[in-house]
């Protein structure tokens, strides 16, 4: 039951990412190649690999993160919940994550939560972490485990109540959920261009930390809890 999980002992976050390179151009001949074959299922005959290059960001093998955002509860005097976020090269994002989750959120009791974040966040993060040379946190490395022992929470898995057919958006969850949406001038349809086009990392990282609030929110409308309050969410 979600209602047992302390709320202190959950870390939420989420990701933001980008195609490694601006432009198709700018990678490697043997890397476009890969790209075209990696992505000809999806492409199909619409696209050519240069024109589907947008969206690499999706992929781990062509993307990079440019953000982590990360929400976690304190209860001292009231409930507060306390966002930051890690920006720069991908390699110190990470490491700063890993510290963070080596430091923070190291202990058995202790678990990550994201909307698909077992689809994305979750493995896009350990995949980068590799391809960098970063041993893996525990909280990240899963082989050998059993299901009942991934620390991982899914907001949207929770909403599937075993309906694996059924893909929920984050917006949409919590507009059904009644979760008050912050107005929003950014999507993560248009991550890539704001980063790449106009350099406003600043945007990205408000938007990546909406939506932490925003997970926060659905998990505990999903235990059936009362939302946060706008004074009990501190940016640090």
């Amino acid at each position: 039951m979600i209602t047992n999980i302390p709320l202190e002992n959950i870390l939420f976050l989420d990701i933001e990412t980008v195609p490694e390179k601006e432009a198709f151009s700018d990678l490697p001949e043997e890397s476009r190649q890969l790209w075209a074959e990696k992505t000809a299922y999806r492409r199909k005959e619409e696209f050519t690999p240069e024109e589907f290059y947008d969206r690499a960001g999706i992929w781990a093998e062509f993307g990079r993160i440019i953000c982590i955002s990360v929400g976690f509860f304190q209860q001292s005097e009231g409930i507060t919940f306390r966002v930051r976020s890690y920006t720069g090269e991908e390699e110190d994002i990470l490491r700063e994550f890993k510290n963070l989750l080596e430091t923070y959120f190291n202990r058995p009791k202790h678990v990550l939560c994201a909307h698909n974040g077992k689809e994305f966040d979750f493995p896009y993060i350990a995949r980068r972490m590799i391809i960098h040379g970063i041993s893996l946190p525990s909280k990240l490395s899963l082989f050998g485990k059993k299901p009942w022992e991934v620390p991982h929470i899914d907001t949207m898995e929770l909403w599937r109540f075993g309906d694996f057919k059924n893909y929920t958006s984050l917006k949409l969850l919590a507009h059904v959920l009644g979760v008050p949406s912050p107005k929003e001038d950014i999507d993560g349809s248009m991550v890539r261009d704001v980063y790449y086009e106009e350099n406003d990392l600043e945007r990205i990282v408000k938007y990546c930390e909406r939506d932490v609030v925003t997970v926060a929110q659905v998990f505990l409308r999903l235990r059936n809890e009362g939302l946060l309050a706008e004074d009990q969410i501190v940016h640090v």
